[in-house]
């Protein structure tokens, strides 16, 4: 029994031990938070910004933040609680709420990148409201927001093609991307659609039709597949988004006619 009690409290101990190093290794998380909250409350935009991360900050505004934020009623914020903490290296999220001087409560989930000055906030993202299918630390998009989001990007990804030159669709995918591949790689991977003499901004009169459910894989990615239904060939799609800065960006991108 003694032997049996030992165990139980050495589990108990190892158990006590991995919730004080958590708490402990996403302390400046924590604090890269509240102090971010702060700006946003006192409306210290400039210095609020400063919390973004690199790669954030190349995608959205700081007008474009200040909107969001508004939106949301973030800007209002009282108190932040945080429900689930991680870290796995260079990244780590917050998963928790904020309380608003009202009193309402606002989910959020902030996602953070460890560089030279610290933590950053990469992304910001609050789920959507009414009825969830699952339970993510990312939210799914609703239906109509993924149809939007392959809309456009085949959208700007045709009108790059009849431009023959892939500049236009390079600025519209995450920062993420653009970082790996230039608009001559790009250029390189998309130029056969130069010369087979389709316009494909015709697909702007169709609804993208989805193959598979959309789902979130475990590195945060969403992918999305399906087609356009032309006549007399279908145009088929593939693309991927990452949750970056304030909303999706497109993270991978193929299209086939067939």
């Amino acid at each position: 029994m003694n032997k049996l009690v030992k165990i139980l409290l050495g589990i108990v101990g190892v158990f006590v031990l991995a919730i004080v190093a958590i708490f402990y290794f996403t302390a400046d998380m924590v604090t890269s938070a509240d102090e971010f909250f702060a700006a946003v409350k006192n409306k210290e935009m400039n210095k609020a910004y400063t919390y973004l991360s690199e790669d954030f900050q190349a995608s959205t505004s700081q007008s474009d933040l200040e909107s969001y934020l508004e939106k949301n009623l973030i800007h209002k914020f009282k108190e932040a609680s945080w429900e689930s903490r991680s870290i796995n290296g260079g990244r780590g999220s917050l998963i928790g709420s904020i309380t608003t001087e009202s009193g309402g409560v606002v989910p959020i989930t902030l996602s953070f990148v460890k560089g030279e000055n610290g933590w950053k906030i990469y992304s910001i993202q609050k789920p959507s409201s009414g009825i969830q299918e699952e339970s993510s630390p990312i939210a799914m998009p609703s239906e109509q927001e993924q149809v939007q989001l392959v809309s456009k990007s085949m959208q700007i990804f045709a009108e790059s093609v009849n431009e023959k030159s892939m500049a236009k669709f390079h600025s519209h995918v995450s920062n993420l991307w653009q970082q790996q591949f230039t608009i001559e790689k790009f250029n390189e991977a998309f130029g056969g659609f130069y010369d087979i003499g389709v316009d494909l901004t015709v697909l702007s009169n169709y609804s993208p039709q989805f193959k598979v459910k959309p789902s979130i894989d475990e590195n945060g990615v969403l992918v999305i597949a399906g087609h356009y239904p032309t006549e007399p060939n279908q145009v088929h799609f593939e693309q991927k988004y990452i949750y970056e800065g304030l909303g999706w960006k497109l993270m991978g991108f193929s299209t086939n006619i067939k």
